[in-house]
């Protein structure tokens, strides 16, 4: 499923022979759609998306029973219910870990995160707002912690995309305690300060702590393990985290990242219009192993630079970055995308109308 500033939502099918081909594009949203997520098959053909008009919504596939012959059969896409409770641009939209329930995770340039659940998973048309946590910054992307073990309570990581250093870490870290029934911020990265657009949880298949990837001016992974005895007491760290690898291979903000359904190889993108794959060897050490172009061939070995090989850091609150300064903002990087300013009233939010907006 793709999403587009457009307005508009396209779903793509692999055919007999490997091809994508498009079946079914509709209007989902009156601004820009920022994000497209899938629930877990278990919960049916279910789609989640985000946009700058203020909404978050969910869409069903359902299959045309209509009387007419070409109506049969047919696949819709069915908007099930529009999620109204932020005043600001809906910046990410996840689904939680089907073993949590249908839950759905959203977070708003407001600073929100709000948490919906599906009491009846048979009816996508009711969705209760469980919690909305204040994260006092502008929010721009969000992951769960994918991790099914029970040792580990409901974790969601949340990033950042403010521009100003001073404003402190741009990546937190929120758990869910039982006894109290809330979500309460356990954790930060105060080495990270500049603006995040991406961020991913690995999946745990047995590691006794959590990899988690951000896209910020360039690729971190941080490792976040558990503190002996730590428990959720206010202004008490729960991890502790360390940035294992960092690397400047695109040379340009990077805007994606996501891990394959193991963990063990990362996927980034960014304004150099290359995916890059990273993966770690035997001695944790991370490497780029595979370059790929925007027009989906494979880079050439000579055009996989040597910074693309990081060793297991120390903590990053003694690497010095002064003199690598000058690889963010290069002079000319052929097939970079330059930045666009966009003016004009189509991409301006609509005004609130607070008998639709404030609606339940």
């Amino acid at each position: 499923a793709t999403c587009s500033s457009d307005q508009f939502v396209k779903v793509w099918d692999k055919d007999e022979q490997d091809n994508w081909t498009l079946s079914a594009t509709w209007k989902a949203h009156s601004g820009s759609v920022w994000k497209v997520t899938w629930a877990h098959p278990e919960f049916g053909q279910v789609l989640a998306t985000c946009s700058f008009d203020r909404t978050g919504a969910v869409w069903e596939e359902i299959v045309g029973e209509g009387t007419n012959p070409g109506e049969r059969g047919l696949k819709l896409w069915v908007r099930r219910t529009n999620l109204v409770d932020s005043r600001t641009s809906v910046t990410d939209v996840k689904f939680g870990p089907k073993s949590l329930g249908l839950l759905l995770a959203t977070c708003s340039a407001d600073g929100v995160i709000r948490i919906y659940e599906a009491p009846d998973v048979m009816n996508l048309s009711q969705w209760t707002l469980q919690h909305d946590v204040s994260c006092k910054l502008s929010c721009s992307c969000l992951s769960w912690n994918p991790s099914f073990s029970r040792l580990h309570p409901p974790m969601i990581a949340v990033g950042s995309d403010d521009p100003n250093p001073s404003s402190g870490s741009k990546v937190f870290i929120f758990e869910y305690n039982e006894s109290s029934r809330r979500w309460s911020k356990t954790d930060s990265v105060p080495t990270i300060v500049d603006a995040v657009h991406d961020i991913a949880f690995a999946p745990n298949l047995g590691r006794s702590y959590h990899l988690l990837a951000v896209a910020t001016k360039d690729v971190r992974i941080l490792t976040l393990k558990p503190k002996p005895d730590a428990g959720f007491q206010n202004s008490v760290p729960r991890f502790d985290i360390q940035v294992v690898a960092q690397f400047d291979d695109h040379y340009c903000t990077v805007w994606r990242v996501c891990w394959n359904v193991t963990g063990t190889i990362l996927a980034s993108s960014g304004d150099d219009g290359c995916v890059r794959l990273w993966k770690t060897n035997h001695i944790n050490s991370w490497k780029c192993v595979s370059v790929l172009k925007g027009d989906g061939t494979q880079a050439q070995q000579t055009e996989v630079t040597s910074t693309s090989i990081a060793t297991a850091a120390a903590p990053v609150n003694t690497t010095t970055r002064g003199t690598a300064l000058s690889k963010w903002q290069p002079a000319v990087i052929k097939g970079r995308f330059t930045k666009t300013t966009w003016i004009g009233t189509d991409v301006a939010p609509p005004p609130i109308e607070k008998s639709k907006s404030f609606k339940k």
